[in-house]
């Protein structure tokens, strides 16, 4: 039986101070990188047959992390980029006021209006949504077993459409750095 299974990248500084990244490249601290090789140790005995992962350097460097020594081909794709943020990265997100626009993404999701270059929530769910249709669907009805390394907000949205949850629930299943999720 195959398998779908997705995995957020490991801790980076700016997870540490709640500052947003969406595709702004920050790469993964020290932390994460602890993370990302304990969770190779963790999951060394769930079987891969192809790894899907965004393009940012903290989901790039969590799979070679998390795949090294196996033999699982790695393809990029930019729709499993974190969702843009636009003028909004790098604000931290505990010292914006409550009724900053940002702060909708996380509490109504319904809601949300992305700032400038910013991108929604419908949108990203949208990307993601192709993606599963375009490479990750022919592949688990081949039988193959996939992973995807990416980021809180694009692994949510695959979540969301793999499960068929309405975007007011986006955040509901909880995507932890380097804690493996099984959704097929």
């Amino acid at each position: 039986m195959s398998a779908l299974y997705v995995i957020r990248h490991g801790m980076t500084d700016w997870n540490v101070i709640k500052k947003i990244q969406g595709h702004t490249d920050i790469p993964l601290n020290d932390e994460g990188i602890k993370m990302a090789e304990e969770a190779a140790a963790k999951y060394r005995d769930v079987h891969f047959d192809i790894c899907f992962c965004s393009p940012l350097s903290r989901a790039r460097r969590t799979a070679d992390i998390l795949l090294n020594g196996r033999d699982v081909a790695i393809e990029y794709d930019d729709r499993l980029r974190e969702l843009s943020f636009g003028e909004y990265e790098g604000l931290e997100y505990p010292t914006l006021p409550d009724d900053h626009p940002v702060k909708a993404a996380f509490l109504d999701p319904d809601n949300y209006i992305p700032g400038s270059g910013g991108e929604s929530l419908k949108d990203l769910v949208a990307r993601t949504g192709e993606f599963l249709e375009e490479k990750v669907y022919p592949l688990i009805n081949d039988g193959k077993d996939v992973l995807i390394v990416g980021h809180g907000g694009a692994d949510s949205a695959i979540t969301l459409n793999v499960r068929n949850i309405p975007i007011a629930r986006f955040w509901e299943e909880g995507i932890e750095n380097c804690v493996l999720k099984r959704l097929i």
